[in-house]
């Protein structure tokens, strides 16, 4: 099980901070949790049940205490055993926020096989638009939880890694993780 750490960055894996972060126009609490990985810190963000974005880094001025919420703390866990390569199928209460047609994309993103890689042009075909290239990248580069939602494994026409918002490096590492070479 992780271990809660206040601003210990060193301790991969584990978690080492979280928050309650509370919108005063709105009814709805984020809980965050901030977790160490082998690609560098992850801010998971839940809402309601439902594990709602995964940030590259993270945010200066969290506050630690308070009880975790149980689906950041299964996040966690799920995503030191991705890490560690003993899971290739993520199994958690998601709410991505976004149009139709990037919710469409981004259900498409979790049908692509751990270890597998499918061009924007393939995953464009797969949703019925294969006119629609151009848009599938635009979504994917709109995909707030990477990882879970694996818009790492889309890559250019003639086979290249192309952009990622963690970037190339950390889009090869979770590659490699899934060939089977272990980070960490």
């Amino acid at each position: 099980m992780a271990e809660t750490r206040e601003n210990d960055r060193t301790a991969r894996g584990k978690i080492w901070v979280s928050r309650n972060k509370e919108d005063y126009m709105a009814t709805t609490t984020d809980h965050v949790l901030v977790v160490n990985s082998p690609i560098g810190p992850l801010t998971l963000t839940a809402q309601g049940g439902a594990l709602t974005a995964i940030d590259f880094g993270a945010p200066d001025g969290l506050d630690s205490g308070g009880p975790i919420d149980p689906v950041l703390t299964e996040a966690a866990r799920q995503l030191a055993a991705y890490f560690a390569g003993e899971l290739r199928e993520f199994a958690l209460p998601l709410r991505p926020s976004g149009t139709p047609f990037q919710l469409t994309v981004w259900e498409a993103l979790r049908r692509i096989p751990c270890g597998e890689t499918v061009t924007y042009g393939e995953l464009a075909r797969r949703i019925g638009r294969p006119t629609a290239a151009r848009a599938v990248g635009r979504a994917n580069a709109q995909n707030p939880l990477p990882i879970v939602v694996p818009c790492h494994r889309v890559i250019g026409a003639d086979g290249t890694l192309t952009g990622y918002a963690g970037g190339l490096d950390i889009k090869t590492a979770l590659l490699a993780v899934e060939s089977g070479q272990r980070h960490g």
